[in-house]
């Protein structure tokens, strides 16, 4: 599973191996904290998934990870599990739209998030 990293001006989601492999990317998704406009917890993230997957792997209602493309731009998922809540982040400025991230340490993650910004150490705090 991802890991999450919150740094004082950054999101960085270090993405597995397999993960990258099924994402068709190389690189780790970093996003910054400018960027984003809203974060929020869902139990059912696939009911938030938009457009048509391009590049990136499925199994409906069990695995999506990679890129989904829609009309008004692209989303970025790693979501895993019916079981698992996940954290549903809106950009805006950025590659992405939306990343939707399956964590179990969602709430840990947005209140990381609403910190300011001062009290996160210099290396970062890891959420997962």
């Amino acid at each position: 599973m991802a890991d999450l990293h919150v740094h004082p001006d950054r999101l960085e989601i270090h993405l597995t191996p397999a993960e990258k492999v099924l994402a068709f990317k190389r690189e780790d998704l970093v996003i910054d904290r400018d960027a984003i406009k809203s974060v929020a917890i869902t139990e059912d993230p696939w009911i938030w998934i938009r457009g048509i997957r391009a590049p990136g792997a499925a199994v409906p209602l069990t695995l999506s990870v990679g890129t989904w493309k829609f009309h008004g731009g692209k989303d970025f998922l790693v979501i895993k599990g019916k079981q698992r809540p996940a954290v549903v982040i809106d950009l805006e400025g950025s590659e992405y739209s939306r990343v939707i991230v399956s964590t179990t340490h969602a709430a840990r993650l947005i209140e990381a998030l609403r910190v300011d910004v001062s009290e996160i150490p210099a290396d970062g705090e890891i959420i997962d």
